[in-house]
């Protein structure tokens, strides 16, 4: 092979790499460090309608176990654990929901994948936390890395999908 045709198709191979990254979890990292489009697997929308939890269903849930009715709460990038505040489905308050939380944006993403019941086992689970009008944006003074947020509740909402 010639090295043009060499360098020719090295350069549609880099040209139809995404320009993002993925997390060692298999997550699609947007240029800015946000997750991108994540499926929900398929044993986590059985487990959901097993649990009678709908797209669109929601319960308040603090996001941070280790941070309840603070004021102004701290997250990190990396793992976290959350708790419902109230029944979610057949999940009832004080259910542990695990997940992962991504601050590079200006605002927080958090996603659930696993939902711990009281005296039961874990159970895989599509949710997200939302918070209207912008309450979930990073506070000015965080830093790389981590974010600080005005409160430590969210709304836990049930997705098929990541967008």
């Amino acid at each position: 092979m010639s090295t043009t045709k060499a360098r020719l198709i090295g350069a549609l191979v880099l040209l139809a790499t995404p320009s993002g990254c993925t997390t060692p979890g298999g997550v699609f990292l947007r240029p800015d460090g946000t997750p991108g489009p994540q499926e929900c697997p398929e044993e986590a929308k059985r487990a959901m309608r097993y649990m009678k939890m709908r797209v669109g269903d929601a319960a308040w849930a603090e996001l941070d176990a280790n941070q309840i009715k603070a004021r102004r709460i701290t997250l990190y990038d990396g793992p976290i654990e959350s708790i419902l505040k109230e029944d979610l489905g057949t999940l009832e308050a004080t259910t542990r929901l695990y997940g992962q939380v991504w601050t590079s944006g200006a605002q927080v993403v958090i996603r659930w994948y696993e939902a711990h019941p009281p005296d039961s086992e874990k159970v895989p689970i599509c949710a997200v936390a939302r918070l209207s009008e912008d309450q979930m944006r990073k506070l000015p003074e965080s830093k790389p890395g981590m974010a600080i947020l005005d409160g430590s509740t969210a709304a836990a909402y049930v997705v098929d999908a990541f967008r």
